[in-house]
């Protein structure tokens, strides 16, 4: 990257991006709720078949390239057009053969309304195209305020219209509209606030260099993505769309805590670490506090949104959503670990060992295959349980390179996640036995929050854990740079 990223500026950029990814996906969460009172399980549970082949096509548009833009040391108009034209092109050759593949689909799974449903969401592949370059350009330059308003708008208007659509009687056309407008929205927004446009420029040999690196990305992400939906296509083919929209709504609730925080840390992370690639000694030292500071927040959020499961599916999504109960409190567990995957594989991207990320996610998806034939053998809940001993071994197989890497070792690792793991093991007991008592689900529900929060943040405070330290003056620091930055451009 042309210029090193200053402390400042990495810990201002964090911060709108937590800002962007809580708003947004707090707004769509707010959203989905509304949805998924007004719609049914099976109407979800299509939409989420659809959204896996729509996710595997993004893989090819928004990765890989994608990526190799922000790791590059030094950019310019030809590389950022190439990769434009490159991945406009790639957007146009899926878009064809998901729309002539969209009848074989759905009569592998018995599902007429999958064609023009599939036809229609597969539009956003184009955005995608777009919005990859975009997002490539404000990385690199640290600018997450702007994809702050673009994303929040978009989420605002693609809420509304979804919210209509649902209470007019349009079904699973009201999830695909909200979708389509969020997409459309979120690129447009951006085409006026990133100071980018693409030129007629389109140079065969930078994209040769971008791909060199890139195409290992993108190979590892396919390959994540694919096993991470495998199970949601076993489960609708096996079983019925209503019970994978049980499974996919009781994975939404810890997702959206984690895609706040994991994917804060993801985007803001590689850019940062690629400017000090090197200087290994500070990217350990950054990757420590990356994972620290995570596990800081996610642990207790995870342990505690599975233990308040219940009172908060029964109030939020109604009785009829109970069934998604024991998925969501098996992926609460199976996303514990998840930032801690994401700084140490950041780090590795950063040092430019792309060849080593694929190496990584072929173990890993080996033996996650074993682990899923394991448990098809007993039941729809062992799929969901797999998923988390395939986490529990994957943090030990991401964690692995870094050690030899970054000399971050295992026994350095397992201590800097331990004080806050210990705590919220402590404070999950005691929101437990708020359990215990025979009230009613808002009660319950209030009592096991509050006491959750209080606890947490007192045993930080008895025990002096230095992240809680950390993090009251980073966010300090962060509002007095935010300041000084306004007044500097004003």
């Amino acid at each position: 990257m042309g210029k090193k990223i200053t402390k400042n500026e990495v810990l201002a950029s964090l911060f709108w991006k937590l800002i962007e990814r809580s708003g947004t996906q707090g707004i769509n969460f707010l959203v989905s709720i509304v949805l998924a009172r007004l719609l049914q399980p099976q109407e979800y549970g299509l939409i989420a078949l659809i959204s896996i082949f729509i996710a595997l096509a993004n893989v090819f548009i928004q990765t890989g390239l994608n990526t190799a833009l922000i790791q590059k040391k030094d950019v310019d108009e030809k590389d950022y057009s190439t990769v434009f034209y490159a991945s406009l092109g790639v957007a146009g050759f899926l878009y064809v053969i998901l729309f002539f593949a969209s009848p074989f689909i759905a009569s592998f799974y018995d599902q007429d309304l999958l064609v023009p449903v599939l036809r229609a969401l597969s539009i956003t592949l184009f955005f995608g195209a777009v919005n990859s370059i975009q997002i490539a350009v404000i990385s690199r330059n640290m600018q997450f305020k702007k994809l702050f308003y673009s994303n929040f708008g978009a989420i605002i208007i693609s809420g509304l219209v979804g919210i209509f659509m649902a209470f007019n009687g349009f079904g699973v056309w009201a999830l695909v509209a909200q979708q389509l407008v969020n997409q459309f929205f979120s690129t447009a927004i951006m085409w006026f606030t990133v100071k980018w446009r693409p030129k007629l420029l389109f140079k065969f040999e930078r994209l040769r260099g971008l791909f060199s690196y890139g195409w290992k990305i993108l190979a590892s992400n396919l390959i994540t993505t694919l096993f991470l939906d495998l199970r949601s296509l076993i489960i609708s083919k096996i079983y019925s769309t209503d019970l994978l929209g049980y499974f996919n709504k009781g994975k939404q609730f810890p997702y959206v805590i984690i895609t706040n925080i994991n994917g804060s840390i993801q985007s803001v992370m590689l850019p940062a670490y690629s400017s000090m690639q090197d200087n290994k000694e500070r990217i350990k030292g950054m990757v420590r506090r990356s994972i620290t500071t995570s596990t800081f927040i996610i642990f207790p959020m995870m342990i505690g949104l599975a233990l308040v499961a219940e009172p908060l599916v029964k109030i939020v999504l109604t009785d009829k959503w109970l069934p998604c109960v024991p998925f969501l409190q098996i992926f609460c567990m199976s996303y514990m670990f998840m930032p801690f995957h994401t700084a140490n594989l950041e780090a590795i991207k950063a040092l430019g060992y792309s060849d080593l990320i694929l190496k990584i996610e072929i173990i890993k998806k080996v033996l996650e295959l074993l682990i899923l034939l394991i448990s098809l053998k007993f039941g729809v809940y062992a799929i969901a349980f797999g998923a988390f001993i395939t986490s529990l071994i994957s943090t030990i197989i991401n964690s692995y390179p870094n050690t030899k890497l970054l000399n971050y070792s295992y026994k350095e690792q397992l201590a800097d996640i331990m004080p806050s793991l210990m705590l919220s093991v402590v404070m999950g007991l005691v929101v437990y036995s708020v359990k215990l008592m025979v009230l009613s689900a808002w009660l319950t529900l209030l009592i096991q929050v509050c006491v959750g929060v209080i606890i947490y943040m007192v045993l930080a405070q008895i025990f002096k854990i230095e992240t809680s330290i950390y993090l009251f003056n980073t966010l300090k620091s962060v509002l007095e740079f935010s300041r000084n930055k306004r007044k500097i451009q004003d």
